[in-house]
């Protein structure tokens, strides 16, 4: 048995019909999230009676239902007596009672002979149509017996709101909502005293606006609000007299703007902000006007400037305010402000190294895209300060020096693009930054390249593993001029052919494309896309998408920036290889004298794409390209021939030159073996040099491995009292010695090249291993393996030593 007391249940239930009338008016998102507790498909503006079949299962349904009732029946008659004293007071003019009373007297029986059904409601209002017919009668009968005096006035008035408030209340009951229901009740109630106790005028056009602004307001949102008080204006205008109806606009359209709320939460956050210390404002946060109000529609000062402010002293509770306010209220603008002036503030306040490396973790709350405030600038700063996380994790000062020029380099293009920004804000607020983060990272470097000139280890400048960057790499990369010199002529021609670059895997074909703007004439933009990574869009509007952003991508990167513009996102979306189309024809327009060579590495990867999607759509897109864009070339790069991938390619790639990516030539790996960098301390005797030129033919990912291991090993000497920079020098037997460790590290290229073969090719080279020697059935084996570079022509032998290697261990293995 509960041990609740009536009145105590009683004076909840009325606490909670307040609260309804409070959420609905103040906090509608609050309000809209509470009913689908209640139930899934319930909202604000639906009637809860709708659901009258639910009641006996979902009792908080039917409890809600009876609360609306109760509030839409009784509200206005407490509007009621709150309004009339405040009219008598200020008007000195006597409220129309009775009116008002018969009216709410009405209302309040009509919502309650009214259970919902529409036969019911019909029958109720035609019967409240009678009692207005007989009581006219009545009166008529009246005024003989009167003559015309007050009997028929108080008669008519009190016969005339009670049938009017039962069929109005009868006639409203089915759509009603507690918005709704209350507003217009209020509006019947209230109105009836005003304009029967005012002289028709101005008074009438503020009473009628008042209660239209507010009941249209809550009902059907601001621009409809606003409609309505200024169609209502003209109309008043028109019968009243123009003060009138410019007051009934004006008054509809202040309440449509809730401007009698904001101008109590005006000065309520005013109070806040000017009474508030500066370091204690996150204790306000709480009590800012939202908390109260989730539908403030005129701008309210200083909001982003307290979070921001809370920020620095809690960010939780910052984080908080900046969630509530965009999935609570419709201040997103307000937090969009304070996302962008925390940032601002964050970036700003970087001093040290230390400080740039977490920028990203601090930042990484912010949604992406990040708010409009931010434009671009943000996303850079956080890609500055990765690289720069990046340059810390190196294992070695002169690694870390070199790491640094990636994001050192960007803070000047950024300097540089802000230095031309129309917007005036943007370029002060980011422009400090970037200057200050690169006085930052300057003097990293300084120091970084002092300690690494003070080492007494060797500078561990080899790289094995990712394409070379230009920016980090910079003199690595040797040779390949007959490849760059080839690309230019062709891509310059007056019919320039499709060029394929093919090679082995790791053989520098990527790393030729990053470095080829730097290694080509300013006539011809080259455009570096990679496919593996667009070939995971699984639909042709991820991948056209993919594609644009990318290129764009890669137009910011080159020596000499080229900024493209994007797409149109709607053509991409409706139909996308189409809008590639138009949008490569635009660049083109835009650009006039330049030739784009389109780089498209990993090409195999479209294959993946077209039996993903079902269309050749892409490959119809390229063949477009090349039949109607004279200036742009496509250049595929990729491991396989044309004549290893599907039939349908050679209907889409013809007049194709290949360009094969192949060993350095002995002089280039001895360059880049004894002149990785400038300045490089020779630490080779002869004969180790000749040991690396025999172990990897001259591979150029070989030869950055064994390398890398040589000098790692050598400066294990050093760590272990055993030498020194200057005076250590490797030899063939060290180079000997780190075979094992190479096939180690380099285990995922070796086993890429094994199970990249067909099983004949395999048995042929287990047998080539075990001393037999190849028959002539085994011709077409070994042409096939001589191509990928892997058995000589004669196919007695491998012709990379260290893949040999690789076959005997795995073999023995077995």
């Amino acid at each position: 048995m509960s041990n609740t007391s009536p009145t105590s249940g009683f004076l909840n239930y009325v606490a909670e019909c307040v609260r309804l009338l409070y959420w609905a008016y103040f906090k509608p998102f609050t309000f809209e999230r509470w009913l689908r507790d209640i139930h899934l498909e319930l909202k604000p503006r639906d009637n809860p009676f709708d659901k009258r079949g639910e009641f006996r299962t979902n009792l908080r349904l039917r409890r809600y239902a009876g609360q609306v009732r109760w509030l839409t029946a009784v509200a206005p008659m407490f509007a009621m007596l709150l309004v009339a004293p405040v009219y008598t007071l200020a008007s000195n003019e006597s409220f129309g009672w009775l009116t008002s009373c018969s009216v709410c007297v009405g209302w309040f029986i009509g919502r309650f002979l009214d259970r919902g059904g529409d036969k019911n409601r019909l029958v109720i209002f035609l019967v409240a149509t009678f009692t207005i017919f007989f009581a006219i009668i009545f009166l008529s009968d009246l005024a003989f017996s009167v003559a015309f005096g007050m009997a028929v006035g108080v008669a008519f008035n009190v016969a005339f709101g009670v049938a009017g408030g039962i069929a109005f209340g009868v006639a409203f009951g089915m759509g009603t909502t507690v918005a709704a229901g209350v507003a217009f009740g209020v509006a019947v109630s209230v109105t009836q005293g005003l304009a029967f106790g005012m002289a028709v005028g101005v008074r009438r056009g503020l009473a009628v606006g008042v209660r239209r602004g507010l009941a249209v307001g809550v009902r059907r949102g601001l621009a409809v609000g606003v409609a309505v008080g200024v169609l209502g204006g003209l109309a008043f205008g028109v019968t009243a007299g123009v003060a009138a109806g410019v007051t009934f606009g004006v008054v509809s359209i202040l309440g449509v703007l809730r401007v009698y709320f904001w101008l109590p939460e005006l000065l309520w956050i005013l109070t806040l902000f000017l009474l508030s210390p500066n370091g204690k404002r996150v204790n306000c946060l709480r009590y800012l006007p939202p908390r109260f109000d989730e539908l403030i529609i005129l701008p309210l000062p200083f909001m982003d400037v307290m979070i921001v402010e809370a920020y620095r002293s809690n960010p939780m509770a910052a984080r908080e305010t900046i969630n509530y306010l965009i999935t609570s209220t419709n201040q997103q603008k307000v937090a969009a402000q304070a996302i962008s002036g925390i940032a601002v503030d964050i970036l700003n306040r970087c001093q040290r190294l230390s400080d740039i490396v977490e920028i990203a973790n601090q930042l990484a709350w912010i949604p992406s895209p990040p708010p409009k405030e931010l434009g671009t600038m943000l996303p850079q700063f956080l890609d500055i300060s990765q690289n720069v996380q990046a340059s810390e994790e190196a294992t070695s000062p002169y690694r870390k020096y070199e790491l640094l020029n990636i994001p050192i380099n960007a803070l000047r293009q950024l300097g540089q693009s802000l230095a031309l920004t129309k917007n005036a804000r943007v370029a002060v607020s980011f422009g400090n930054t970037a200057q200050n983060w690169l006085t930052i990272l300057e003097t990293a470097q300084r120091t970084l390249n002092e300690q690494a000139q003070e080492s007494k280890e060797i500078r561990q400048v080899y790289i094995a593993g990712n394409s070379l960057d230009y920016e980090t790499a910079k003199d690595r990369f040797k040779g390949r001029i007959d490849i760059f010199r080839e690309i230019e002529t062709l891509t310059l021609s007056e019919q320039p052919p499709v060029l394929l670059l093919y090679g082995g895997r790791r053989t520098g074909k990527t790393s030729a494309l990053k470095y080829l703007p730097y290694k080509i004439g300013s006539d011809i933009v080259p455009l570096l896309v990679d496919l593996q990574g667009a070939a995971s869009a699984t639909t042709l509007k991820g991948l056209a998408e993919n594609l644009a952003q990318q290129i764009i991508e890669a137009a910011r990167r080159l020596p000499r920036t080229v900024n493209l513009p994007y797409p149109d996102a709607n053509k991409l979306a409706e139909d996308p290889f189409p809008a590639l189309q138009t949008w490569l024809a635009e660049i083109e327009r835009n650009n006039s004298g330049k030739r784009f060579l389109l780089c498209l590495d990993e090409y195999e990867r479209l294959d993946e794409v077209v039996k993903a999607t079902s269309s050749r759509a892409p490959l119809n897109f390229i063949r477009n390209l090349l039949q109607h864009h004279q200036n742009w070339i496509l250049l595929f790069s990729g491991s396989h021939e044309l004549s290893e991938l599907d039939d349908y390619w050679s209907d889409y790639l013809i007049n194709t030159r290949a360009l094969r990516m192949t060993y350095l030539q002995e002089s280039e790996a001895r360059d880049l073996i004894l002149h990785p960098v400038e300045n490089f301390t020779n630490i080779y005797e002869p004969t180790a040099v000749d040991a690396i030129i025999q172990l990897t033919r001259c591979q150029p990912f070989l030869v950055q491995l064994v390398c890398y291991e040589l000098v790692e090993s050598l400066n294990g000497d050093i760590r272990n009292n055993q030498g020194n920079a200057d005076t250590v020098k490797a030899t063939a037997q060290n180079v000997e010695e780190i075979i094992p460790q190479v096939l180690e590290v380099g285990v995922q290229y070796f086993r890429e090249l094994w199970t990249s073969l067909a099983e004949s090719d395999r048995s042929l080279l287990r047998r080539i291993i075990h001393g037999e020697i190849p028959t002539q059935q085994d011709k077409g084996v070994i042409r096939k393996l001589a191509r990928k570079e892997i058995l000589t022509i004669e196919g007695n032998a491998f012709q990379v030593p260290l893949v040999q290697k690789y076959v005997e261990q795995l073999l023995e293995e077995e």
